[in-house]
Protein backbone atom coordinates (compact mmCIF):
# COMPACT_ATOMS: atom_id res chain seq x y z
CA UNK A 1 0.00 0.00 0.00
CA UNK A 2 1.35 3.50 -1.19
CA UNK A 3 0.58 6.04 1.30
CA UNK A 4 1.02 9.79 0.88
CA UNK A 5 -0.94 12.98 2.49
CA UNK A 6 -2.34 13.65 -1.27
CA UNK A 7 -3.80 12.18 -4.11
CA UNK A 8 -5.13 14.07 -6.86
CA UNK A 9 -6.76 12.28 -9.78
CA UNK A 10 -5.52 14.05 -12.98
CA UNK A 11 -2.63 15.33 -13.75
CA UNK A 12 -3.89 18.15 -16.30
CA UNK A 13 -3.98 22.14 -15.64
CA UNK A 14 -6.09 21.53 -12.18
CA UNK A 15 -4.16 19.00 -10.85
CA UNK A 16 -0.57 19.84 -11.53
CA UNK A 17 -1.30 23.33 -10.20
CA UNK A 18 -2.66 21.92 -7.19
CA UNK A 19 0.48 19.62 -6.73
CA UNK A 20 2.89 22.31 -6.95
CA UNK A 21 1.57 24.01 -4.34
CA UNK A 22 1.19 21.52 -2.05
CA UNK A 23 4.92 20.13 -2.80
CA UNK A 24 6.26 24.07 -2.36
CA UNK A 25 4.46 23.49 1.56
CA UNK A 26 6.29 20.43 2.08
CA UNK A 27 3.18 18.07 1.70
CA UNK A 28 3.87 14.65 0.01
CA UNK A 29 1.62 14.78 -2.80
CA UNK A 30 1.15 11.53 -5.79
CA UNK A 31 -0.65 12.03 -9.21
CA UNK A 32 -2.73 9.39 -10.48
CA UNK A 33 -3.34 9.91 -14.33
CA UNK A 34 -4.54 7.32 -16.81
CA UNK A 35 -2.49 8.33 -19.53
CA UNK A 36 0.66 8.54 -19.67
CA UNK A 37 2.41 12.35 -20.31
CA UNK A 38 3.19 13.99 -22.91
CA UNK A 39 -0.71 12.86 -24.05
CA UNK A 40 -3.14 14.28 -26.59
CA UNK A 41 -5.87 16.65 -25.09
CA UNK A 42 -8.89 18.25 -27.13
CA UNK A 43 -8.51 22.13 -26.60
CA UNK A 44 -8.29 25.03 -28.61
CA UNK A 45 -5.89 25.81 -25.78
CA UNK A 46 -6.89 29.55 -25.13
CA UNK A 47 -5.17 30.69 -21.51
CA UNK A 48 -5.41 34.70 -20.65
CA UNK A 49 -2.24 36.71 -19.65
CA UNK A 50 -3.63 36.25 -15.77
CA UNK A 51 -2.37 32.31 -15.52
CA UNK A 52 1.39 33.06 -15.48
CA UNK A 53 0.85 35.27 -12.55
CA UNK A 54 -0.96 32.63 -11.16
CA UNK A 55 1.78 30.62 -11.23
CA UNK A 56 4.73 32.70 -10.85
CA UNK A 57 6.16 32.69 -13.94
CA UNK A 58 5.89 35.15 -16.83
CA UNK A 59 5.43 33.95 -20.31
CA UNK A 60 8.78 34.02 -21.38
CA UNK A 61 9.27 31.33 -18.90
CA UNK A 62 7.32 29.05 -20.89
CA UNK A 63 9.70 26.62 -23.10
CA UNK A 64 6.91 25.73 -26.12
CA UNK A 65 5.31 27.65 -28.79
CA UNK A 66 3.46 30.33 -26.96
CA UNK A 67 1.18 32.27 -29.66
CA UNK A 68 0.32 35.77 -29.22
CA UNK A 69 -3.07 36.74 -30.21
CA UNK A 70 -3.55 40.82 -30.59
CA UNK A 71 -6.94 40.23 -32.66
CA UNK A 72 -10.04 38.49 -32.67
CA UNK A 73 -12.63 38.57 -35.82
CA UNK A 74 -16.06 38.23 -33.78
CA UNK A 75 -18.90 37.69 -36.35
CA UNK A 76 -22.22 37.85 -34.84
CA UNK A 77 -25.43 37.32 -36.76
CA UNK A 78 -22.71 37.54 -39.79
CA UNK A 79 -21.57 40.99 -38.76
CA UNK A 80 -18.02 41.41 -38.70
CA UNK A 81 -16.01 43.01 -35.19
CA UNK A 82 -12.59 42.61 -35.04
CA UNK A 83 -11.69 43.38 -31.62
CA UNK A 84 -7.88 44.07 -30.14
CA UNK A 85 -7.14 41.56 -27.46
CA UNK A 86 -4.27 40.53 -25.37
CA UNK A 87 -4.71 37.09 -25.16
CA UNK A 88 -2.51 33.39 -25.84
CA UNK A 89 -2.92 30.15 -27.09
CA UNK A 90 -0.83 26.85 -26.28
CA UNK A 91 -0.70 23.22 -27.31
CA UNK A 92 -2.37 21.16 -24.43
CA UNK A 93 -0.04 18.21 -25.41
CA UNK A 94 3.02 20.63 -24.81
CA UNK A 95 1.51 22.87 -22.16
CA UNK A 96 -0.10 20.13 -19.71
CA UNK A 97 3.16 18.29 -19.91
CA UNK A 98 5.06 21.35 -18.80
CA UNK A 99 2.58 22.12 -16.00
CA UNK A 100 3.12 18.48 -14.68
CA UNK A 101 6.82 18.21 -14.80
CA UNK A 102 6.94 21.70 -12.90
CA UNK A 103 4.76 20.23 -10.38
CA UNK A 104 8.13 18.26 -9.71
CA UNK A 105 5.90 15.39 -8.20
CA UNK A 106 5.59 11.43 -8.75
CA UNK A 107 2.62 11.17 -11.67
CA UNK A 108 1.80 6.76 -11.42
CA UNK A 109 0.03 5.99 -14.47
CA UNK A 110 -3.21 4.36 -12.58
CA UNK A 111 -6.59 3.95 -13.96
CA UNK A 112 -8.69 4.61 -10.28
CA UNK A 113 -11.77 1.99 -10.35
CA UNK A 114 -12.70 2.04 -6.44
CA UNK A 115 -12.27 4.48 -3.46
CA UNK A 116 -13.29 3.72 -0.41
CA UNK A 117 -13.13 5.59 2.84
CA UNK A 118 -11.48 3.81 6.13
CA UNK A 119 -12.02 6.28 8.80
CA UNK A 120 -10.50 9.51 8.32
CA UNK A 121 -8.12 8.14 4.86
CA UNK A 122 -9.18 6.89 1.57
CA UNK A 123 -8.54 3.97 -0.03
CA UNK A 124 -7.96 3.83 -3.93
CA UNK A 125 -8.00 -0.10 -5.51
CA UNK A 126 -6.31 -0.81 -2.50
CA UNK A 127 -3.08 0.29 -3.61
CA UNK A 128 -2.83 4.01 -2.46
CA UNK A 129 -4.19 5.53 1.04
CA UNK A 130 -4.15 9.36 1.42
CA UNK A 131 -5.97 11.44 3.87
CA UNK A 132 -6.47 14.12 1.25
CA UNK A 133 -8.19 12.92 -2.07
CA UNK A 134 -8.32 15.67 -4.78
CA UNK A 135 -10.76 14.93 -8.39
CA UNK A 136 -9.05 16.50 -11.44
CA UNK A 137 -9.83 14.27 -13.74
CA UNK A 138 -12.00 16.24 -15.81
CA UNK A 139 -15.98 15.47 -16.51
CA UNK A 140 -15.92 12.31 -15.57
CA UNK A 141 -13.61 12.13 -13.05
CA UNK A 142 -14.07 8.94 -10.90
CA UNK A 143 -13.37 10.98 -7.65
CA UNK A 144 -16.64 12.73 -8.07
CA UNK A 145 -18.46 10.06 -9.41
CA UNK A 146 -17.59 7.75 -6.50
CA UNK A 147 -19.08 10.44 -4.10
CA UNK A 148 -21.81 11.66 -5.77
CA UNK A 149 -25.21 10.43 -6.14
CA UNK A 150 -26.41 9.93 -9.87
CA UNK A 151 -29.54 11.91 -8.77
CA UNK A 152 -27.68 15.01 -8.09
CA UNK A 153 -26.81 15.15 -11.83
CA UNK A 154 -25.39 18.39 -13.10
CA UNK A 155 -27.89 20.87 -14.56
CA UNK A 156 -28.42 20.43 -18.08
CA UNK A 157 -28.50 23.44 -19.34
CA UNK A 158 -24.64 24.13 -18.51
CA UNK A 159 -23.85 20.43 -20.81
CA UNK A 160 -21.21 21.86 -23.63
CA UNK A 161 -20.61 19.68 -26.39
CA UNK A 162 -17.97 19.91 -28.67
CA UNK A 163 -15.93 18.92 -31.69
CA UNK A 164 -12.36 19.83 -32.56
CA UNK A 165 -9.37 19.20 -35.07
CA UNK A 166 -5.73 20.07 -34.42
CA UNK A 167 -3.53 19.58 -37.69
CA UNK A 168 -0.56 20.68 -39.56
CA UNK A 169 -1.31 22.18 -42.73
CA UNK A 170 -1.10 25.53 -44.86
CA UNK A 171 -2.64 28.87 -42.69
CA UNK A 172 -4.08 30.81 -45.86
CA UNK A 173 -5.80 33.00 -43.04
CA UNK A 174 -3.48 34.00 -39.96
CA UNK A 175 -5.90 35.60 -37.41
CA UNK A 176 -8.21 34.30 -34.90
CA UNK A 177 -11.90 34.17 -36.14
CA UNK A 178 -14.83 33.69 -33.78
CA UNK A 179 -18.10 32.84 -35.17
CA UNK A 180 -21.39 33.14 -32.89
CA UNK A 181 -24.75 31.54 -33.32
CA UNK A 182 -24.31 31.16 -36.98
CA UNK A 183 -26.76 28.19 -38.80
CA UNK A 184 -28.41 28.30 -35.34
CA UNK A 185 -25.83 27.06 -33.39
CA UNK A 186 -26.25 27.40 -29.91
CA UNK A 187 -23.01 28.09 -29.05
CA UNK A 188 -19.64 29.17 -31.74
CA UNK A 189 -17.24 28.54 -33.73
CA UNK A 190 -13.25 29.04 -34.03
CA UNK A 191 -10.19 28.80 -36.70
CA UNK A 192 -7.49 29.43 -34.88
CA UNK A 193 -3.77 29.54 -36.35
CA UNK A 194 -1.18 28.66 -33.82
CA UNK A 195 2.76 28.95 -34.18
CA UNK A 196 5.05 26.01 -35.33
CA UNK A 197 2.08 25.81 -38.88
CA UNK A 198 -0.44 24.17 -36.37
CA UNK A 199 -4.23 25.14 -36.72
CA UNK A 200 -7.18 24.32 -33.99
CA UNK A 201 -10.85 24.24 -35.57
CA UNK A 202 -14.02 23.59 -33.60
CA UNK A 203 -17.23 24.16 -32.54
CA UNK A 204 -18.98 23.77 -29.17
CA UNK A 205 -22.56 23.89 -28.27
CA UNK A 206 -25.27 23.58 -25.59
CA UNK A 207 -26.29 20.01 -25.60
CA UNK A 208 -29.63 20.95 -24.32
CA UNK A 209 -30.47 23.65 -27.21
CA UNK A 210 -28.90 21.39 -29.77
CA UNK A 211 -31.70 18.63 -28.69
CA UNK A 212 -34.41 20.87 -28.98
CA UNK A 213 -33.56 21.68 -32.03
CA UNK A 214 -33.34 18.25 -33.45
CA UNK A 215 -30.18 18.98 -34.56
CA UNK A 216 -25.90 17.55 -33.81
CA UNK A 217 -23.21 19.09 -33.46
CA UNK A 218 -21.96 16.94 -36.26
CA UNK A 219 -23.81 18.34 -38.30
CA UNK A 220 -22.88 21.90 -37.72
CA UNK A 221 -19.39 20.92 -37.97
CA UNK A 222 -19.75 19.45 -41.71
CA UNK A 223 -21.77 22.88 -42.27
CA UNK A 224 -18.80 24.41 -41.08
CA UNK A 225 -15.85 22.90 -43.00
CA UNK A 226 -17.76 23.57 -46.52
CA UNK A 227 -17.79 27.45 -44.98
CA UNK A 228 -14.40 27.18 -43.97
CA UNK A 229 -13.36 25.66 -47.29
CA UNK A 230 -15.59 28.23 -49.08
CA UNK A 231 -14.19 31.64 -47.27
CA UNK A 232 -10.60 30.13 -48.21
CA UNK A 233 -9.41 29.47 -44.63
CA UNK A 234 -8.97 25.91 -45.42
CA UNK A 235 -8.13 23.90 -48.71
CA UNK A 236 -9.52 20.94 -47.75
CA UNK A 237 -11.39 18.89 -45.39
CA UNK A 238 -9.09 18.03 -42.51
CA UNK A 239 -10.91 14.54 -41.86
CA UNK A 240 -12.91 13.80 -38.61
CA UNK A 241 -12.59 15.59 -35.56
CA UNK A 242 -13.19 13.78 -32.13
CA UNK A 243 -15.31 15.09 -29.09
CA UNK A 244 -16.00 15.91 -25.62
CA UNK A 245 -18.37 16.97 -23.15
CA UNK A 246 -17.95 19.62 -20.41
CA UNK A 247 -19.96 22.15 -18.28
CA UNK A 248 -20.01 25.68 -18.42
CA UNK A 249 -19.83 26.90 -14.35
CA UNK A 250 -22.78 26.65 -12.61
CA UNK A 251 -24.11 26.24 -8.88
CA UNK A 252 -23.28 22.97 -7.52
CA UNK A 253 -25.77 20.75 -6.08
CA UNK A 254 -24.03 18.34 -4.52
CA UNK A 255 -21.27 18.25 -1.65
CA UNK A 256 -18.29 16.23 -1.09
CA UNK A 257 -17.08 14.23 2.12
CA UNK A 258 -14.69 15.83 4.28
CA UNK A 259 -10.96 16.52 3.09
CA UNK A 260 -12.10 15.66 -0.89
CA UNK A 261 -12.28 18.15 -3.52
CA UNK A 262 -13.15 18.79 -6.87
CA UNK A 263 -11.45 21.02 -9.46
CA UNK A 264 -11.03 21.87 -13.15
CA UNK A 265 -13.71 20.59 -15.15
CA UNK A 266 -14.74 17.73 -12.26
CA UNK A 267 -16.33 20.74 -11.07
CA UNK A 268 -17.80 22.52 -13.98
CA UNK A 269 -15.74 25.98 -13.84
CA UNK A 270 -15.44 27.23 -17.61
CA UNK A 271 -16.21 30.15 -18.23
CA UNK A 272 -20.13 31.27 -19.09
CA UNK A 273 -18.79 33.24 -22.74
CA UNK A 274 -16.42 31.35 -23.78
CA UNK A 275 -16.33 28.12 -22.31
CA UNK A 276 -12.82 29.05 -20.89
CA UNK A 277 -11.06 26.33 -18.60
CA UNK A 278 -7.87 26.12 -18.13
CA UNK A 279 -7.20 29.54 -16.26
CA UNK A 280 -10.22 28.91 -13.93
CA UNK A 281 -8.79 24.57 -13.86
CA UNK A 282 -5.19 26.31 -12.71
CA UNK A 283 -7.19 28.75 -9.96
CA UNK A 284 -9.43 26.13 -8.59
CA UNK A 285 -6.39 23.69 -7.89
CA UNK A 286 -4.34 26.46 -6.53
CA UNK A 287 -7.03 27.25 -4.21
CA UNK A 288 -8.31 23.77 -2.89
CA UNK A 289 -4.04 23.52 -2.70
CA UNK A 290 -4.18 26.91 0.07
CA UNK A 291 -7.47 25.09 1.09
CA UNK A 292 -5.36 21.67 2.58
CA UNK A 293 -2.47 23.78 3.75
CA UNK A 294 -4.90 26.41 5.93
CA UNK A 295 -6.94 23.38 6.96
CA UNK A 296 -9.80 25.29 5.66
CA UNK A 297 -13.21 24.89 3.46
CA UNK A 298 -12.13 25.54 -0.67
CA UNK A 299 -13.84 28.88 -1.68
CA UNK A 300 -13.79 28.63 -5.80
CA UNK A 301 -16.45 31.56 -5.57
CA UNK A 302 -13.64 34.14 -7.15
CA UNK A 303 -12.92 32.39 -10.38
CA UNK A 304 -14.81 35.15 -12.96
CA UNK A 305 -17.96 34.34 -14.45
CA UNK A 306 -17.05 36.26 -17.91
CA UNK A 307 -19.41 38.01 -19.89
CA UNK A 308 -18.93 40.41 -22.59
CA UNK A 309 -18.51 43.50 -20.17
CA UNK A 310 -15.70 40.58 -18.23
CA UNK A 311 -14.04 39.90 -21.72
CA UNK A 312 -13.18 44.01 -21.76
CA UNK A 313 -12.07 43.78 -18.63
CA UNK A 314 -9.69 40.65 -19.02
CA UNK A 315 -7.84 42.20 -21.52
CA UNK A 316 -10.06 42.73 -24.67
CA UNK A 317 -10.48 46.12 -26.09
CA UNK A 318 -11.83 47.54 -28.79
CA UNK A 319 -10.11 48.39 -31.80
CA UNK A 320 -8.73 51.98 -31.95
Amino acid sequence: MIQTDVIIVGGGPAGSACAALLKKKGMDVKILDKQVFPRKKLCAGWISPGIFTDLGCIPDDYPHALTRIHRIHFHLFKIPLPVKTYQYAVRRIEFDHWMIRRAGVPVLNHRVKTIQKKQHRYVIDDRFECRYLIGAGGTHCPVRRSFVSPLLARPDHARISAVEKEFLGPQPVRECHIWYLENGLPGYAWYLPKKGGWINIGIGGKQLALAAEKTTIMQHWRRFILRLINKGFLDQDPGDPAGHAYYLRHTPLESLPDNVFAIGDAAGLSTLDMGEGIHAAVQSGIDAAKAIIENRPVQLNHIARFSLPGLLAAGIRPPT
